[in-house]
């Protein structure tokens, strides 16, 4: 099969659909990959290091969009990159539908066959593409809250870990999740003062045995919300509803309680937010103030560290990205549910039943399409 790798176009993403070593993989089970010119600058990896794997370099992104029959991307096609989608390609990448309508018109209108990481489930229920991102951009949220609490960026000018004699600053984490915990790894090491809020007693269980004093863990209620927001100087939004829509637990209205000049990092934001006042920000200006609270909602989180994220999400996608160069779509997709579950848009047709929810389409089954 013919596989493009396009440059990533959205503003400050870094990351490549395919690293050198995962094309020499794709190159020796007889594929072949085109790349487009400078794809990998951003993780180190120049058009000769491509050149080396066997891949083949293209002076365009239209020129990889024109051939290649399976396109290998990381963050959603942008607009001006839909409009070179045909029937019967296939593109694998993160999609983020439900909050993206104009998005979801382009694919529909392509007749391409998307399928997104997001949506991609395994044999316990979890989501093996979203979670390498959701790692990293769980220990970034907490990275990017600190700094956004010095007062030089807007914030109220707390050390998340104190210093003797000073009580260290209080994070608030919405979310057990992937997400939820690996930002309380990272505040924790910080020695700040941890809050998780989720509302799965298995969740619940799984963090308190793993954190013990070293944070609370407390079940989701208003009350409980309320309560942690008046006191937090951080709070990171976790809340994840595979392909659906963030709820909004945070309204504005709960803002007002807070401290003035506390941060919120909104990790939810590629589906929405879970904060009613969040709105997506790039890593050119990422944070925004609303009632003297400052908002930080950059939705591609991980592309401020590409060579990580590229190398952690390859090692979850190649796998499946085999499998369909190998196989074709319609096999791939009849042979693994799991990879099945990926599929979003195909044909035409909405496949996925929470992203049909969220847009108002009408759901056809996968059964029906493959």
């Amino acid at each position: 099969m013919l596989i493009g790798v396009p440059r990533e176009i959205k503003i400050h993403e870094y990351r490549v659909g395919l690293s050198p070593e995962s094309v020499a993989e794709m190159v020796d089970r007889g594929h072949r990959v085109l790349v487009e010119t400078a794809a990998g600058v951003g993780i180190g990896a120049s058009d000769e290091v491509y050149r080396a794997a066997g891949a083949q370099i293209c002076t365009t992104a239209e020129e990889v969009f024109a051939q290649a029959e399976l396109l290998v991307k990381v963050k959603e096609p942008q607009p001006q990159e839909r409009v070179w989608l045909r029937p019967g390609q296939i593109l694998f990448s993160y999609l983020h539908l439900a909050p993206d309508p104009e998005q979801a018109r382009d694919l529909i209108a392509s007749g391409a066959v998307c399928i997104a990481y997001e949506t991609v489930t395994d044999v316990s229920g979890g989501l093996p593409l979203l979670r390498p991102m959701s790692q990293v951009a769980g220990r970034l949220a907490v990275q990017a809250g600190a700094t956004a609490l010095e007062v030089a960026h807007g914030g109220r000018g707390v050390l998340l870990g104190g210093v003797p004699g000073v009580t260290p600053g209080r994070v608030l984490i919405l979310g057990g999740g992937v997400v939820g915990f690996n930002a309380a790894q990272m505040a924790v090491g910080l020695q700040a003062d941890v809050t998780i809020l989720d509302r799965s007693p298995v969740v619940l269980d799984r963090l308190a045995a793993h954190f013990e004093s070293r944070a609370r863990v407390v079940y989701s209620n208003r009350a409980t919300l309320s309560s942690a927001l008046r006191d937090a100087d951080l709070v990171i939004g976790a809340v994840l509803i595979p392909g659906a829509m963030a709820p909004h637990i945070v309204t504005r209205a709960m803002l007002g309680d807070m401290r003035r000049g506390a941060v919120v990092v909104d990790v939810s934001i590629d589906q929405g937010g879970c904060f009613e006042t969040s709105r997506p920000t790039t890593h050119d200006q990422p944070t925004y103030v609303v009632d003297g609270i400052l908002h930080y909602c950059v939705a591609n989180i991980p592309g401020a560290v590409p060579h990580t994220s590229t190398y952690a999400l390859n090692n979850a996608t190649l796998p499946y990205v085999l499998a369909l160069a190998d196989k074709g779509w319609r096999t791939a997709l009849r042979d693994d549910p799991h990879l099945r579950g990926g599929l979003n848009v195909c044909e035409g047709q909405v496949v996925h039943p929470a992203v049909a929810d969220a847009l108002g389409y009408r759901v056809v089954s996968a059964a029906d399409v493959l």
